[in-house]
């Protein structure tokens, strides 16, 4: 393929390695796909042009993966991105409402035994 070709891309991968300073997605804190993220500060002048992305559209909570969506960067991008963000107290990061823990089932059988001796 030619360099004027624009079906290739030359400069992502690259791009996305100083995005991330080389570090992976792999940080000690992971973020689930619907894992809430809201802002807790504005961002500064001096501040990584992602990072202040993220800042300004999560006035109000969104998904880790909407983030992604919305910045157009892939998730492990975003995962790096806002580890910083968690680490520096700017972003507050609000785990999903967990499903439902189902009772024993031998709780149940035994709540059922004992309706039925009524």
């Amino acid at each position: 393929m030619s360099a004027a070709d624009p079906g290739w891309n030359d400069a992502e991968p690259e791009r996305l390695y100083v995005i991330t300073r080389g570090r992976s997605g792999l940080a000690e804190t992971t973020f689930a796909l619907v894992t809430l993220i809201v802002s807790r500060s504005e961002p500064t002048a001096t501040m990584q042009p992602e990072h202040a992305a993220i800042l300004r559209i999560c006035g109000s909570p969104l998904s880790a993966a909407e983030i992604s969506a919305y910045l157009k960067l892939p998730m492990s991008v975003v995962t790096v991105l806002l580890t910083d963000l968690l680490g520096e107290e700017r972003i507050e990061a609000r785990a999903c409402v967990p499903q439902a823990i189902l009772p024993d089932r031998a709780l149940l059988e035994a709540v059922i035994h004992g309706l039925q001796k009524l």
